[in-house]
């Protein structure tokens, strides 16, 4: 066959249009694509949105695993070999539209198309290094770092292009939850942000590209080691606590040599006084 009759593969047309397994779907902001449980037989292509992605554990606590833009895919676990169960639940953060792939449509398309497998195994090799990234978040940077990294990571700072510093809308206690703290603490880092001209917001938050110094650098400026007010003086009193317990210490000691020495003079005098 002349290679002008040979037919080409367009991944990008395919990822954009509804056709034989796959149908074009919108979710509202909160809306779920799939829940954790339910049955893994379909791959989405979120082609417009922002979503995450949680898991919730038996005692009922909710931990967000991931954060979802445009061009990711959600529900991968549906090409394992044998089908089985969504492992956890993808929900809509605003307004998306996504593409929803059939198990076997996906399937399919990998096997007959390499150009198509080779954008889905670059974008799971992507996914791979982004999880290992937020263990290495979580198990060494403080949480304001991690608060940090979520914020730049939702403006897609780091993607190709200019970053959208406008994100979605999002509760503190949701922010909270990602990066595994406080509703408080999430409350004092956004306004520590905002007063060395990291972030701004007013019904909506604006990422500034300076805030990459907390994750790259680690610079405040103005007070770089700085601790919270709340920390420094809880710092300061059990420093002064520790003070007073060695002083008291300290004390005692003296207090028990100086019996010590008495009764060790008595002792020594009683025995010169009975000699002959």
């Amino acid at each position: 066959m002349p290679k002008s009759e040979l037919r080409t593969f367009d991944s990008a047309n395919f990822l954009a249009n509804a056709g034989l397994g796959r149908k074009i779907v919108e979710f509202r902001p909160k809306q779920t694509f799939f829940c954790q449980g339910d049955a893994a037989d379909s791959v989405y292509y979120l082609q417009k949105g922002r979503a995450r992605l949680t898991v919730v554990s038996q005692a009922g606590k909710e931990a967000t695993i991931t954060l979802l833009s445009a061009t990711d895919f959600v529900g991968e676990e549906s090409l394992a070999a044998i089908m089985g169960l969504h492992l956890a639940t993808a929900t809509a953060v605003n307004s998306c539209t996504a593409l929803k792939i059939s198990r076997e449509e996906m399937i399919r398309v990998m096997h007959d198309e390499p150009a198509f497998a080779d954008i889905f195994l670059k974008f799971l090799l992507v996914r791979s290094m982004r999880i290992q990234a937020d263990l290495v978040d979580q198990l060494f940077n403080s949480s304001e770092k991690r608060l940090a990294r979520i914020l730049l990571l939702m403006a897609e700072f780091g993607k190709p292009g200019e970053p959208e510093t406008f994100i979605p809308l999002i509760t503190q206690q949701t922010l909270a939850d990602m990066i595994g703290t406080t509703r408080s603490r999430v409350s004092f880092f956004m306004n520590r942000f905002r007063k060395l001209g990291f972030i701004s917001y007013d019904g909506r938050i604006q990422v500034h590209k300076s805030l990459l110094n907390v994750v790259l650098l680690d610079q405040f400026p103005e007070h770089n080691a700085a601790r919270p007010p709340i920390l420094s003086k809880a710092s300061s009193g059990v420093s002064r606590l520790t003070r007073a317990i060695s002083k008291r210490k300290s004390s005692s000691r003296s207090r028990k040599d100086s019996v010590a020495r008495a009764r060790h003079a008595n002792a020594y005098g009683s025995r010169r006084s009975g000699s002959p």
